[in-house]
């Protein structure tokens, strides 16, 4: 019998901790786990882009690749190449892998902006079918012109979690805030917030890579310096799993201030753990995050962020216009049970095997789209 085969690309190291990149990694050890031969092609270069070192890894990684192989690409390498995989897409079944369009990241310039709505749809067009993480990203696409046939949700999986234990006896309440320091993720706008909140006890961790805006970063840390608040909010850097896992457990309330998500696979992580969430309400997160368990705000807004916090970390909350309870410990058992109703990493896994051959079969069924006879349409 012939084991299944799967070439996935990433670009650059698929062992980056970042969701989008923990997520290829947790598909590709669990095809394995069942069998699937998954090969790894990592390229190099910087991306998304369309420099020629990046341009060059991806053209050869795909000319090396035998006629008719089965290949997953993350979205992040092929939405600034169409033309790479237009060249490649009659020889071979292509899947696009798509975590969030690369339009919708913040901190872009109108020009890049301007190009990722006009090179991505005609990347997606180029594939047999577009594999998405979240119901809200696949509608995104969708936008795109890309027919819904040709497109598979497969949510995160989450892992089983022991509930946090917070801080040590007599330690002020922890924020955590566990993403890549840059601008979509919003940490300005929690740093805004919580210098309205001296007068309260607490500490932030902001933990997540220092090195992918690194401009960002710096202001960021001046910002904090400025306003003495170096003492109370710290940068770890990027994390291992261990020191991640740490991290949860000592905290008593999760921040997200993230102006877009695709999913948000460190929200449900933190609802496992029955901390208490607050996030915004940018892209899928009102999907992810049911309103019992955490509370949104508008992306960017540092005001409303601030009363939020204010409200869980003092002794008397607000209830909130519709007079829930929305205490510490109702948002942490609500979100313990909602973690309980979602996906493991093996239901995943199973959805995303099941997705990558009944594109397949999509595929065979309509070969024009892989002659790039089918084009998308902006919406």
């Amino acid at each position: 019998m012939t084991l299944p085969s799967l070439h996935v690309v990433v670009p650059g190291s698929i062992d980056q901790r970042t969701g989008g990149y923990l997520y290829d990694a947790r598909i590709v050890t669990g095809l394995r786990q069942q069998g699937w031969s998954v090969r790894v092609n990592q390229l190099d270069g910087r991306f998304p882009g369309w420099a020629d070192q990046a341009r060059d890894s991806f053209a050869t990684t795909l000319a090396r690749l035998p006629d008719g192989a089965q290949v997953v690409i993350d979205g992040l390498a092929l939405g600034g190449l169409p033309e790479v995989a237009s060249d490649h897409c009659a020889r071979l079944s292509l899947l696009a892998l798509v975590h969030l369009l690369l339009a919708d990241e913040a901190g872009l310039t109108s020009a890049e902006h301007r190009r990722y709505l006009e090179l991505e749809p005609q990347a997606l067009a180029a594939c047999d079918g577009v594999l998405v993480t979240s119901a809200f990203t696949g509608a995104r696409v969708a936008d795109l012109g890309i027919e819904s046939s040709h497109v598979r949700v497969v949510l995160p999986g989450t892992d089983p979690a022991r509930p946090a234990t917070g801080p040590g006896l007599g330690e002020p309440p922890r924020l955590l805030c566990l993403a890549s320091v840059t601008p979509r993720k919003g940490q300005d706008v929690l740093v805004r917030a919580l210098e309205t909140l001296v007068d309260l006890r607490w500490n932030c961790v902001c933990a997540g890579s220092l090195t992918r805006s690194p401009v960002f970063v710096d202001a960021l840390q001046r910002h904090v310096r400025a306003a003495g608040l170096a003492n109370r909010i710290v940068f770890t850097g990027e994390c291992d799993e261990e020191t991640v896992d740490g991290l949860y457990d000592a905290s008593s309330i999760f921040v997200l201030p993230s102006y877009f998500e695709g999913y948000g696979m460190v929200l449900t992580e933190a609802m496992a753990r029955g901390l208490p969430i607050v996030t915004t309400t940018g892209g899928a997160i009102v999907d992810t995050v049911p309103p019992e368990a955490g509370i949104l705000v508008p992306p960017g807004d540092d005001v409303a962020l601030a009363r939020v916090l204010r409200g869980l970390l003092s002794s008397a909350p607000d209830p909130g216009p519709d007079r829930a309870d929305r205490s510490r410990s109702a948002l942490a058992a609500a979100a313990r049970r909602h973690a309980s109703t979602l996906p493991t990493w093996e239901d995943a896994v199973d959805q995303f095997a099941q997705a990558v051959c009944a594109l397949g079969t999509v595929a065979a069924r309509t070969d024009d789209r892989r002659r790039g006879n089918v084009q998308p349409r902006l919406a």
